[in-house]
């Protein structure tokens, strides 16, 4: 990636902050904040972080569930930049429902005591290998429970 002609790559401090390395600028390499360089947090030339998207001081990230997760609830541990924390997903959440972590976000670049939140997506992951005593029990989950989730939309 280039930003203002110079490679960068770019860093989430501990403290939420984004940051840049911009290469070849001089050595060592410098350490332009996201908020000094006057652009947007997490949008700084299109770098962003592997688990997070920074939309002013909020984060958004999405995490994979299994299906039995979604269907039967679960809690489980999300990335914060605090570290870890445990989301409490309840019984029959939907691929793409949100949750929200209050204060968890980044922190604020106007008011360092204050932090956004962190919103995170689940996606409902279905497993690639299954068995055949799990597809016969996928079938007689079928039988006994007939929806459809078209129906709707006017479609069967």
């Amino acid at each position: 990636m280039r930003w203002d002609g110079q490679a960068a790559t770019a860093v989430l401090a501990p403290d939420g902050r984004l940051s840049a390395w911009l290469y070849g600028v001089q050595p060592p390499p410098q350490v332009v904040d996201a908020a000094i360089a006057g652009a947007e947090a997490g949008r700084l030339g299109g770098l962003g972080h592997e688990f997070f998207e920074r939309r002013g001081d909020d984060l958004y990230t999405k995490i994979p569930i299994t299906v039995s997760e979604a269907t039967l609830g679960a809690k489980i541990e999300v990335p914060t930049v605090q570290g870890k924390a445990q989301l409490r997903i309840a019984p029959g959440t939907q691929s793409g429902q949100k949750f929200r972590l209050r204060r968890r976000g980044a922190p604020s670049l106007r008011d360092p005591n204050a932090h956004g939140d962190q919103f995170v997506e689940v996606q409902v992951v279905l497993p690639k290998v299954i068995s055949e005593e799990t597809k016969e029990l996928l079938r007689k989950y079928a039988q006994m429970n007939p929806e459809n989730p078209r129906v709707a939309m006017g479609l069967e």
